[in-house]
């Protein structure tokens, strides 16, 4: 046998000579050299020469350190450290010496567990699996964010909604704040009234924070802000004859003491007609805007005498020289604020001779010159208003038609005594 040791190493190279009898070929014997260098001494069980250190050498570690003998030297590790020795085949070759615990790598004077090499990380398919010493970190891509055990993508950090972001793996919402609900573009928000309920009965109008109602063409939005109304009383001042009175899709007239609603806009009334009267059989109904009003029959005064409809007072007596021949009772009526000048009544005669010629005139009752006569022929007149007058009033004009004839020397003439009642209203 021989042995060869290099540096501390000793690696025993074993030749076993078979030596053979020339003499007797079934008899073999076998000679194994069991020699080790200085300081090893053989161990039959591997068939190695050893040495072992820990026990030869006295206090072989100092301190704290424990010593762990190995082939061909020893270590001097801390006494937590223990040394498991692999299982030596023969024909296996020594592994290379690890000084830390099993499953830690040296890493310089230190021992480290790689995680991320044994997988034994709990990182997310997305993450990489970075490893520090004594543990390990689960790191996300660019652009990405680690939220929780998730990476996810910050697309809140663009400020894309108008009021809150919130992230989510993979994508984002956004929200709004309470009273506001997310715009069609899916970021912007809005109030919609509008879709939410808003009381207008006919057209909503979404703004920004609140909400405004209109109506349709010939409709009117009601002091609510909400109702729309048909207002035909201000579309037209001729639906009613003295008020109109809107109400919700429709209008009525009204109209005032004293008045009657006839049909469905004017306003009249006509007591004398109706019965509604409290005249007496001695007393005439006349009818003036508004109200009536009870006359006399007979209202000829002395020295005049009733003669049908007329109150005559002939010449033959002398009280009656210097008064008109006839008197006779007229009564009419007209609105307040008529128009001016405007024709109002007409003055005819119905007796004259031929060839008397004929005028007239106002003459007595008009102190303010608000009438005038206009002449249109021989035998008749207009009563003419010369200017607006406003009611309620009452005039009593004595309308005179002056009578001459060349052939006949004196002159006669008749009075028509026209009572005018103006009304308080325009109609």
């Amino acid at each position: 046998m021989q042995g060869v040791c290099v540096s501390v190493l000793c690696v025993c190279i074993y030749v076993s000579a078979l030596l053979r009898s020339a003499i007797s070929q079934s008899h073999v014997k076998t000679y194994t050299n069991t020699e080790c260098t200085d300081g090893y001494h053989w161990d039959p069980l591997t068939e190695h020469c050893k040495i072992n250190e820990c026990e030869t050498i006295p206090d072989a570690c100092k301190g704290e350190m424990k010593c762990f003998n190995h082939y061909g030297g020893y270590l001097c590790l801390p006494r937590s450290a223990s040394v498991i020795p692999a299982p030596e085949p023969a024909i296996t070759p020594t592994p290379a010496f690890n000084p830390c615990p099993l499953g830690y790598e040296p890493h310089g004077d230190s021992c480290v567990i790689d995680e991320c090499e044994r997988d034994e990380h709990d990182c997310q398919p997305s993450q990489q699996c970075i490893n520090t010493l004594g543990a390990f970190n689960c790191q996300c891509p660019r652009g990405y964010s680690k939220v929780g055990t998730e990476c996810i993508i910050d697309e809140c950090r663009f400020r894309y909604c108008q009021h809150r972001c919130v992230n989510v793996p993979g994508s984002f919402s956004c929200q709004c704040e309470p009273g506001f609900q997310v715009g069609g573009n899916n970021r912007s928000c809005v109030v919609n009234e509008c879709e939410m309920g808003a009381p207008c009965s006919q057209r909503c109008f979404n703004t920004y924070g609140t909400f405004m109602c209109r109506c349709d063409q010939g409709y009117e939005l009601g002091s609510d802000g909400f109702t729309c109304n048909v207002d035909e009383c201000r579309s037209s001042s001729y639906h009613c004859q003295f008020r109109c009175v809107n109400e919700p899709g429709k209008f009525s007239c009204v109209c005032p003491e004293g008045y009657q609603l006839v049909g469905t806009r004017m306003c009249q009334i006509n007591e004398c007609e109706t019965g509604e009267h409290q005249c007496s059989d001695t007393q005439t109904c006349v009818n003036i805007h508004g109200r009536y009003q009870c006359v006399d029959a007979n209202r000829c005064q002395e020295p005049y005498a009733h003669n049908s409809d007329l109150c005559v007072c002939p010449h033959s007596k002398p009280a009656c020289r210097d008064l008109p021949y006839s008197v006779v009772h007229r009564y009419m009526t007209i609105t307040s604020e008529r128009s001016a000048p405007s024709d109002i009544f007409l003055i005819q005669t119905t007796n004259f001779l031929t060839g008397s010629f004929n005028t007239f005139r106002i003459r007595s009752g008009d102190d303010n010159r608000e009438f005038y006569i206009r002449q249109t022929n021989n035998y008749s007149a207009m009563l003419v208003l010369a200017r607006a007058v406003s009611g309620p009033r009452e005039y009593t004009l004595d309308l005179e038609m002056l009578s001459g004839h060349p052939l006949v020397g004196q002159r006669s003439s008749s009075v028509l005594r026209l009572s005018i009642f103006v009304g308080p209203y325009t109609f």
